[in-house]
C-alpha cells in the first residue's frame, strides 16, 4: 500500500514544498493502486480522454518540462506529447503497458528530485525560459505541487467510477 505521510506544519520553504509535492505525487499513485491495465486505461466520460493513466503520463511529463527543460535547460524530449499530438500523453494509452508507464514516472519523479537537490534556494532561477523569462524554482514547486492537486481530483473521480473507492 502506498505511504503517505502528512507535510510538516514547520520547515523552510523548499523542504515544506518538497513534501507537499511528495504528499501529492502519493497520492496519484494511492489512487492508481491496485489497478490493472484496463482499470488504469478506463476513461472518464464520453468525449474526455482522461484516465489514471492518462494522468500518470501526463505528470510524467510535466516533471519532465518543468525541472529538466526549464529549471535544468536540457534539450529533451517530452516522454509522451509532441508538437503534432499535444494530448498523446492522454489520448494514446490504449497499447500501452501501466507498468511501463508508472515505472518512467517513478524515473521522472527522481530526476526532478536530484534537480531539486542541485541548489535547493527557493531563489534559484532556471537555466532554461519560459515564455522568454527565467522561472525560480520556488514558482516550479508550486507550480507542480498545483498540478498534482488539481490532477488528484480527476483521479479521485475516476477511482470512483472504476470501484466504488474513494477516500483524500
Amino acid at each position: 500500500m502506498t505511504n503517505r505521510s502528512d507535510p510538516p506544519f514547520v520547515g523552510d520553504e523548499t523542504s515544506l514544498l518538497g513534501s507537499w509535492l511528495e504528499f501529492e505525487r502519493r497520492t496519484l499513485a494511492w489512487k492508481c493502486e491496485g489497478l490493472d491495465d484496463g482499470q488504469l486505461r478506463s476513461r472518464a466520460v464520453p468525449p474526455s480522454s482522461m484516465s489514471l493513466l492518462g494522468l500518470v503520463r501526463h505528470m510524467t511529463d510535466v516533471e519532465r518540462h518543468w525541472c529538466q527543460r526549464v529549471l535544468l535547460g536540457l534539450d529533451v524530449a517530452q516522454r509522451y506529447w509532441t508538437d503534432e499530438n499535444p494530448d498523446a500523453d492522454f489520448t494514446d494509452v490504449d497499447v500501452v503497458a501501466a507498468g511501463d508507464a508508472l515505472s518512467t514516472w517513478r524515473e521522472e519523479m527522481a530526476a526532478t528530485d536530484a534537480a531539486v537537490a542541485l541548489d535547493a534556494s527557493p531563489e534559484r532561477l532556471s537555466i532554461g525560459r519560459r515564455r522568454g523569462s527565467q522561472v525560480s524554482l520556488r514558482w516550479i514547486l508550486v507550480h507542480l505541487v498545483q498540478e498534482y492537486a488539481r490532477h488528484n481530483g480527476h483521479a479521485d473521480l475516476l477511482r470512483e467510477q472504476i470501484d466504488g473507492s474513494t477516500g483524500e
